[in-house]
C-alpha cells in the first residue's frame, strides 16, 4: 500500500499534545525492554518499531538495540528522522510490508493496530509481523481500546500550553458498527496566527478474542500482559 499522510497538518503538534498528557516514552521504553529481557529466547539485539511515528520510543530503545523504525505517514517520519540520526526509517504500511529482513523484536504501540481495516487484515498484519521475526523473537503489540472501552458521545480533548504554540485538540467519540470514530478539530496558535482544521481517525474496536486468533492464526504463542501505563495490558506474543 503506498504510504500516505493522515497527520500531514498536525504531525508538528503531536509531541506537544503527547507531553501534554504526560506521556513517558522513556517510561515506557523501559518497560518494553524487560519484557522483552523476560520473554526473549535468546539475546535480543534488533528491533523494529512499527507505527513509530515521531520516533517517541525510538529515542529510548536505541541505546539497547540496533533500531530501525517503520511508519506509513511520511508527515510523522519527517520529524522522526532529525532526532535519530543514522537510524533507518522506512515508509510503508503495516499490514503489508516488505523489509527482507528478520529482527529479534517488533513492537507495534500506542493502538497503532486499530487502524489495521477489518479481521482479514489484522491477521494479515500478524502474520507480516511474523515474516519479519526470527524464530523464537518476540512481537509487543498494545492494543486499540475493545468494545466495551469505547462510548458513544463521549467528549475527547487534549490542549498542550507551551510558550511558542499553544494547541487545541477535540473531538465527540462516534461509532460506525465496530469501528471508533474521531473526527479531530484543531485549534493551533503560533506566532503566525491561528488556524483550524480537522482530521479524520478511524480504528476497529478488536475483541481479546479477535486480537488471540490473528496471534495464534500467525503461529505465535501469545500472552495479555495487563501492566501498562494508560490502556488495558498489552499483548506479548513469541514467535514459533
Amino acid at each position: 500500500m503506498r504510504a500516505m499522510s493522515i497527520y500531514a497538518r498536525s504531525a508538528l503538534f503531536y509531541d506537544a499534545l503527547q507531553r501534554a498528557t504526560g506521556r513517558d516514552y522513556g517510561a515506557e521504553a523501559d518497560r518494553v525492554h524487560a519484557l522483552v529481557a523476560s520473554h526473549a529466547r535468546s539475546d535480543a539485539s534488533s528491533l523494529l518499531d512499527v507505527g513509530c511515528g515521531t520516533g517517541g520510543h525510538l529515542a529510548h530503545l536505541r541505546d539497547r538495540y540496533a533500531v530501525e523504525g517503520l511508519d506509513v505517514d511520511r508527515a510523522m517520519l519527517a520529524i522522526a528522522q532529525p532526532r535519530l540520526p543514522g537510524v533507518p526509517l522506512h515508509a510503508q504500511d503495516m499490514i503489508g510490508f516488505n523489509l527482507d529482513r528478520r529482527f529479534d523484536v517488533i513492537v507495534c504501540l500506542g493502538g497503532t493496530i486499530g487502524y489495521a481495516p477489518n479481521t482479514r487484515l489484522l491477521e494479515q498484519t500478524f502474520e507480516t509481523f511474523a515474516r519479519h521475526l526470527q524464530p523464537g523473537g518476540v512481537l509487543v503489540v498494545e492494543p486499540w481500546l475493545a468494545p466495551a472501552q469505547w462510548h458513544e458521545g463521549e467528549l475527547d480533548a487534549t490542549f498542550a500550553d507551551e510558550p511558542a504554540l499553544k494547541v487545541a485538540r477535540m473531538s465527540v467519540h462516534r461509532r460506525d458498527g465496530n469501528v471508533s470514530i474521531l473526527n479531530y478539530s484543531y485549534m493551533v496558535a503560533a506566532s503566525d496566527g491561528v488556524r483550524t482544521f480537522n482530521e479524520p481517525h478511524r480504528l476497529v474496536l478488536y475483541s481479546d478474542e479477535e486480537y488471540r486468533r490473528a496471534f495464534t492464526r500467525a503461529r505465535f504463542h501469545t500472552e495479555h500482559v495487563a501492566e501498562w501505563p494508560g490502556r488495558d495490558g498489552l499483548y506479548i506474543g513469541i514467535r514459533a
